[in-house]
């Protein structure tokens, strides 16, 4: 079950890269970039990505998106990303599947309504949703139809109907997913090829999956409270990879439960898909 037993912070943003065939992640408040046997230290917070070819991916920071070669560890910058406000630091990404990057900000200190979430798609950042908490869940149906992203604390995942062609939103998004009431909340998430979501949900030490319809199906426990975010990997895409955060966990529960904070991957009956490649 355990994919790498590295404590992360804040683990998040995990990528399965197709074309390498190996998984990177993130622990945010460490402000560094895993894959298994090393890491890379930034100046800045980090916290998603996607690929852009072989040996390259698009890193999310707290200033800018950013070009990143896996093989020299050498960045340049793509375009800012509010880096003009040092309150604010990234937070879940993904890429869409027209090849844009969908990313949220958040306050650093957890402010309410200092997030945001944009879409970069061939050169231009756009803003789609202001005044946002907690920009979680974001990812995509597999046939294009829409978006989900949340807002962690309002425990509401919600889709946005988009353009086939252009796969910018169109109309207003609808509650697809309503967790009030419970003790879940939602974090990131991914979609499988089916186009059940997979959530993982913060302080349930579990990711619980939702069909289409947006009803429960299943839940996979797992050894750490703050599950932070899946994606699907492995050769035949059947394997649930997630992340987890040790920040907040006492010592005496740490000590209990030293899981907390790795990353873990378990055999699912469901197929993921690739993530698609980002287009720079």
């Amino acid at each position: 079950m355990i994919y790498d037993d590295t404590v992360c912070l804040l683990g998040e943003g995990p990528l399965w890269h197709p074309e390498r065939g190996e998984l990177f992640w993130f622990d945010i408040l460490a402000r560094r970039l895993h894959r298994k046997g090393q890491h890379w230290q930034f100046d800045d917070h980090v916290s998603a990505a996607g690929w852009v070819d072989a040996g390259t991916l698009l890193v999310a920071s707290s200033k800018a998106l950013l070009r990143f070669d896996i093989t020299t560890g050498a960045t340049s910058e793509v375009c800012p990303l509010e880096a003009d406000n040092d309150g604010t630091r990234s937070n879940d990404g993904r890429a869409d599947p027209w090849g844009g990057f969908w990313i949220g900000t958040m306050g650093k200190t957890g402010a309410p309504g200092a997030g945001t979430i944009y879409r970069y798609y061939k050169g231009e950042l756009r803003t789609l949703y202001t005044e946002i908490k907690t920009p979680n869940a974001i990812c995509f149906a597999p046939d294009r139809s829409v978006a989900y992203y949340t807002d962690t604390g309002t425990q509401l995942i919600k889709a946005q109907p988009l353009d086939p062609e252009t796969g910018w939103p169109v109309g207003e998004p609808s509650v697809h997913i309503d967790l009030t009431g419970t003790s879940h909340k939602p974090d990131g998430a991914v979609t499988d090829a089916a186009g059940n979501i997979w959530c993982a949900q913060w302080g349930s030490a579990r990711v619980a999956c939702y069909g289409t319809d947006g009803g429960f199906v299943e839940a996979v426990s797992l050894p750490a409270a703050q599950t932070t975010c899946p994606a699907f990997g492995g050769p035949d895409f059947k394997t649930l990879l997630c992340t987890s955060a040790a920040a907040g966990i006492s010592q005496n529960d740490l000590s209990e439960t030293p899981t907390n904070g790795q990353t873990f991957a378990v055999q699912v009956s469901a197929t993921g898909k690739p993530e698609p490649r980002v287009i720079l």
